[in-house]
């Protein structure tokens, strides 16, 4: 008979650094620390024209990006395919999925409202005498054919090794609907991506723990290599780019917190915090979707309706890059070329941003939403060149928001409906990361809500 050796021998690395001051230290306080550094190093490499440190800090902000984008295909895939078959241990699924889309058409519709506002309130594009000669559209551009046939993949392999989460979006859709369809003779597949969605989470979260080292890699990266006198021709649009966002972020989604859901935003902000500084710095909404399913959870949210709600605004939820974005920078690019918009015209911004902001598919940047929004609206291709070169700087806040109201909209609908925790959610509590295994999407469970009033 064998006994377990007894733990004589001293701890480990890890475990003095765990037990450290260094250790303990908040992981946001790591970000921030990240980014007043990043910030500092690349003004230095820019004011004193030091090439190494730039392509120090470009190639640390690319690697993290890149690591992140690596997790995106079987990330989206596998956590649809899970929740989308999760449904069927939610009561009233079909209700939740029908509100939780309300709320997602609504937020936006709000979201566009606020840019198109901002845009005829200051014309962002008048006076910036800027030169189009030259300039070429976009080799890959959104129209709603493309959008529309788009959505369906004409290779299983291609969606994934292209990367196209729009069409993974719509393949996991299917795989989910048909688990639910055989029922027991398709658990073996349900619990095989269960299982690859739990090592993907896992290792997604190493990554997670970089994110300083991200953050000052890439806020590094943008100081050095555009400075702030690129931003002067642009400086209305970025303005109004940045306000319009933190309008939504901190004033809609807290009137709504509060009117609509009658909670406290401040409990909100509180919680959700790690996931929207994340989405900052990382420009990724799928990169950050499980950090954003994390907080939701930790707000309240029942864990059966937050693996449907998160993963599915991670790929659809877009009031930053789908809303106010397009909406100003085609006022921005009608103004540049001298072309006047009418009432008609804005109608079509705001039915464009509501219904295509599936086109952003929650990666980095939103050029195939403006390419969408433009060509809709007639305006030259060619204006996207214009916006190129400031794209990771508006990104930031896009993405920001982006993820801010992916979390709102769960706890809305869970909060309409009774089924928050309304505890949890008046007292956020917890190392997010010390605990992320706990984020792992549940095979079995149900969560009830209350018949509809």
């Amino acid at each position: 008979m064998s006994t377990a050796p007894e733990a004589t021998s001293s701890p480990s690395v890890l475990a003095r650094l765990r037990s450290s001051k260094l250790g303990k230290t908040p992981f946001w306080v790591q970000i921030v620390a990240g980014l007043v550094l990043g910030i500092g190093l690349g003004y230095l490499a820019r004011a004193a024209d030091i090439s190494w440190l730039a392509t120090t800090l470009e190639t640390i902000g690319r690697i993290f990006v890149q690591l992140l984008k690596l997790a995106v295909p079987p990330l989206v895939f596998t956590a649809i395919v899970v929740s989308v078959a999760n449904l069927r241990n939610v009561t009233n699924a079909a209700r939740l999925a029908a509100r939780t889309l309300l709320w997602f058409l609504v937020t936006s519709l709000i979201a566009v409202a606020i840019g198109l506002g901002l845009g005829l309130l200051t014309n962002p594009g008048e006076g910036t005498n800027l030169k189009t000669e030259g300039l070429k559209p976009p080799k890959s551009t959104g129209t709603w054919i493309d959008f529309l046939t788009g959505i369906f993949p004409t290779n299983i392999v291609d969606a994934f090794t292209q990367v196209n989460v729009l069409q993974i979006v719509f393949l996991a859709v299917v795989v989910g609907a048909a688990i639910i369809k055989l029922g027991a003779k398709a658990e073996p597949i349900l619990k095989l991506n269960e299982s690859v969605l739990e090592l993907v989470q896992t290792a997604l979260w190493w990554v997670i723990r970089l994110s300083p080292l991200g953050t000052l890699g890439l806020i590094g990266k943008s100081v050095a290599k555009y400075g702030w006198d690129l931003l002067k021709p642009f400086a209305t649009l970025t303005v109004d780019i940045y306000v319009g966002c933190a309008l939504v972020l901190f004033v809609v989604y807290s009137l709504l917190l509060k009117f609509a859901g009658g909670l406290n935003p401040v409990n909100f902000f509180k919680g959700a915090w790690p996931a929207i500084q994340l989405a900052f710095v990382s420009r990724s909404s799928v990169g950050t979707l499980p950090v954003t399913r994390r907080v939701t959870e930790r707000l309240g949210v029942p864990s059966e309706y937050a693996s449907f709600a998160v993963p599915f605004g991670a790929t659809t939820k877009m009031d930053g890059c789908a809303a106010i974005y397009p909406s100003l920078a085609a006022i921005f690019v009608a103004q540049v070329y001298g072309i006047d918009l009418g009432i008609k015209d804005y109608l079509l911004i705001a039915f464009v941003s509501v219904i295509g902001s599936a086109a952003t598919a929650g990666l980095t940047g939103a050029i195939v939403m403006l390419t969408l929004t433009l060509s809709t609206l007639g305006l030259p291709l060619e204006g996207v060149g214009l916006l190129l070169a400031i794209d990771p700087i508006l990104d930031m806040m896009r993405t920001a928001t982006n993820v801010a109201g992916q979390a709102v909209v769960p706890i809305l609908v869970a909060a309409r409906e009774k089924t928050l925790d309304l505890a949890a959610y008046n007292n956020p509590h917890g190392d997010l990361y010390e605990d992320a295994q706990s984020a792992v999407i549940p095979a079995q469970a149900s969560v009830k809500a209350p018949a509809a009033a």
